[in-house]
């Protein structure tokens, strides 16, 4: 407790009964833990910590003297195709992920609010998961409409949303067509020449001339000196243990392949959050 006490975790204070006693409260770091809150991290922390997802960490020195992808090393199979074939794991995944939507939501709103009310029509959140962030989108822009597209297990345990329609499919593939599209932590799982082959998918469903892709993803600055650049770098090893050749990307990285999937122009938004939003148009 002592150390959790040094790290801003807990705070301790005296009994006022004067017996010497120590008791701990929450601090703001450790109130993310509640799971009865609204806004609650314990689905992530569980998530990170189980043992499948702990197992990868391990595997980095075989990463390094051999090659391969750390997740596939530790389970036989790639991140995806394992949720695939177990349902306790995807669902964990999945509620992992659901949290930190609700969380980071918030910002996009906030930081957000005239390209939101610039969108006529339907939004497509490419790799959605449950579809937590696309509904709290319609919910505060209700003349959107939402897509939440992501592969058939993943969609067929979202539960319903008014304004909302589950699409499954391969984003690989194609994407459903919209006005719009968004993307929270999605092209952080994969390689710089997968992204292309999803933001091309991205550019044709889109319309040509109105269209615009929102990437909600960290942008590292490997000398930054904020709180936010040490976590985008935690994040980087993030992906080495659990995506399929991802990573986190400086803004030269994401230039690149932004271009390369024909998206000439963008711009980089602030909002009270680890990621930033990257504004793509056609």
């Amino acid at each position: 407790m002592r150390l959790l006490v040094r790290k801003k975790i807990f705070a301790a204070y005296h009994d006022s009964n004067g017996n010497g006693e120590t008791l701990y409260g929450l601090t703001h770091s450790s109130r993310w833990l509640l799971r009865d809150s609204e806004l609650s991290l314990a689905p992530m922390i569980l998530m990170e910590n189980h043992p499948l997802l702990m197992a990868p960490w391990h595997c980095f020195s075989q990463c390094v003297k051999e090659g391969g992808i750390a997740f596939k090393i530790a389970h036989g199979k790639e991140i995806w195709d394992f949720a695939l074939q177990n349902p306790e794991f995807n669902k964990l995944f999945n509620d992992g992920l659901a949290c930190t939507s609700k969380i980071i939501a918030r910002a996009i709103i906030s930081g957000y609010k005239d390209g939101f009310s610039s969108i006529n029509g339907s939004l497509v959140d490419v790799g959605g998961g449950t579809g937590e962030l696309i509904n709290e989108i319609v919910k505060s822009y209700p003349h959107i409409r939402g897509i939440n597209f992501d592969l058939p297990h993943v969609v067929s345990t979202a539960p319903k949303f008014d304004g909302i329609s589950h699409v499954d499919g391969d984003m690989f593939q194609a994407i459903p067509k919209a006005d719009a599209a968004i993307m929270k932590f999605v092209l952080h799982d994969w390689s710089d020449e997968d992204c292309v082959k999803i933001l091309r998918n991205c550019r044709n469903a889109i319309p040509e001339k109105t269209g615009k892709v929102l990437i909600t993803e960290v942008i590292v600055k490997p000398d930054g000196n904020d709180l936010s650049d040490d976590t985008g770098l935690d994040f980087d090893l993030l992906m080495i243990a659990h995506s399929t050749g991802g990573k986190e990307r400086t803004e030269v990285e994401w230039k690149k392949i932004l271009e390369e999937a024909g998206f000439l122009r963008y711009n980089i938004i602030n909002i009270p959050a680890i990621p930033f939003i990257i504004e793509a148009f056609p």
